[in-house]
């Protein structure tokens, strides 16, 4: 066997190893749904309604909005689950997952007075290349 074919396969290995460690990684719902009612500080000048873009996510704070239509949209979009929570909490975390690698974002959405708080992230990595703010932006068109 060739040194080329070798290091290929050792390779693929390495990929399909990552891949269902991605995949299969345990999720403890608790340290995805968490509490959104204290404001991020990064998130102190951002006003109501707009889409805060972060490191490896997404924020925002919408002066109105439904977390039962928020969640019927959420669950109509492809490779999405209910992670935790449910209505009557007020908070609930949805876990979409990329197509072919399956890599988990988690998104928590909670009641605030007359509106919602909700906030889009990654699980692995540091950057989501824009998926959380582009998904959220998607969502919120919706409501």
């Amino acid at each position: 066997m060739s040194k080329f074919m070798w290091l290929l396969g050792v390779v693929a290995v390495l990929g399909l190893g990552l891949m269902a460690y991605v995949r299969f990684a345990p999720t403890k719902a608790a340290d995805w749904n968490i509490d959104l009612s204290e404001r991020p500080q990064a998130m102190a000048a951002l006003s109501p309604d707009q889409v805060a873009v972060l490191e490896g996510g997404a924020y925002i704070d919408l002066r109105h909005g439904d977390l039962a239509q928020l969640d019927a949209i959420a669950m109509a979009t492809p490779r999405t689950r209910r992670l935790a929570g449910s209505l009557a909490e007020g908070r609930i975390t949805w876990e979409t997952r990329s197509l072919i690698w399956g890599f988990p974002d988690y998104t928590t959405a909670q009641v605030q007075g007359e509106g919602l708080v909700i906030f889009a992230r990654l699980r692995f990595g540091s950057s989501d290349l824009g998926v959380n703010a582009k998904r959220l932006r998607q969502w919120i068109a919706q409501l």
